[in-house]
């Protein structure tokens, strides 16, 4: 149970904050139904006809599925991007936009998440940095273009062999697409989508000015920590606060903030101390 103090403090921090900077990884979904793939087991729970092909979450997500067979790498992601289109994000989401909102905060989210959930929410897509991509974009795997475009036609698939039954193709070559994702072991990505988005996000921190910064973490875990530095490289920012968020491992070196619990119920738990 976490001390309400401790959601006292957070609250503080966010209210003298001029600028909110919202931090997520998987963890952000798991309140939205969504699954965070914590290790092979939790992979397998999300996914149990891996399991019993043997298939991790690392085999499963890698462009060489794609280059050895099409219909497999596209059985994963089509399921993922079905799931992604029909969930609807949780109340988390609506109080972050709130806060910006009510006390005129600055707000810029980064992300390693791929769903399109912050979109879906009412975030801007100016407000949004996807370091990972988005699975609701595409590229060729031959790279005929160096394009990217967005795709959200479903992918019908074989649920018994997790294949796909249609493969999407390049506009332009007519070779096989892929998610605009970057995935493990992967050299192909293309990544000009995520710069411009570093680029907004790094334009905005300049433009900050003196005023105050609270970094909201929510969800990101050690397995991947990519989100996890960003909020470390922006608590060390003069002025700067950071809460980490996690029921798992949230640990953070004070001044910054500690809440051991999920996105929801600690977003609440802050809510309610700022009113």
């Amino acid at each position: 149970m976490i001390a309400p103090e401790r959601f006292v403090r957070a609250a503080e921090a966010v209210r003298s904050a001029g600028t909110l900077i919202v931090t997520a990884g998987a963890g952000m979904g798991v309140d939205s139904g969504l699954p965070d793939f914590r290790g092979p087991q939790g992979f397998w729970k999300a996914y149990p006809m891996y399991e019993r092909l043997g298939i991790t979450f690392v085999d499963a997500a890698n462009p060489a599925s794609f280059e050895r067979e099409p219909a497999f790498g596209w059985g994963f992601y089509g399921h993922r991007a079905g799931m992604y289109r029909a969930t609807i994000p949780h109340r988390g989401f609506r109080i972050l936009l709130d806060w910006a909102e009510r006390l005129r905060l600055r707000c810029f989210v980064v992300t390693s998440n791929v769903d399109g959930q912050f979109q879906k929410a009412g975030f801007a897509e100016e407000q949004v940095l996807e370091v990972h991509g988005s699975i609701h974009h595409l590229q060729c795997m031959g790279r005929c273009r160096g394009a990217i475009w967005e795709d959200r036609t479903p992918i019908e698939l074989d649920l018994a062999t997790m294949r796909a039954r249609r493969i999407p193709r390049c506009p332009h070559c007519g070779d096989v697409a892929r998610p605009n994702i970057l995935m493990f072991g992967d050299d192909g990505w293309i990544s000009y989508r995520t710069d411009q988005q570093r680029h907004r996000f790094e334009a905005f921190l300049e433009d900050r000015g003196q005023a105050k910064l609270a970094v909201v973490e929510l969800g990101a875990g050690t397995a991947v920590p990519t989100i996890r530095f960003t909020t470390e490289r922006l608590a060390l920012i003069p002025g700067a606060t950071a809460i980490r968020v996690n029921p798992f491992e949230p640990g953070i070196d004070p001044p910054h903030l500690s809440l051991g619990g999920g996105a929801l119920e600690v977003l609440d738990g802050i809510d309610r101390a700022l009113r």
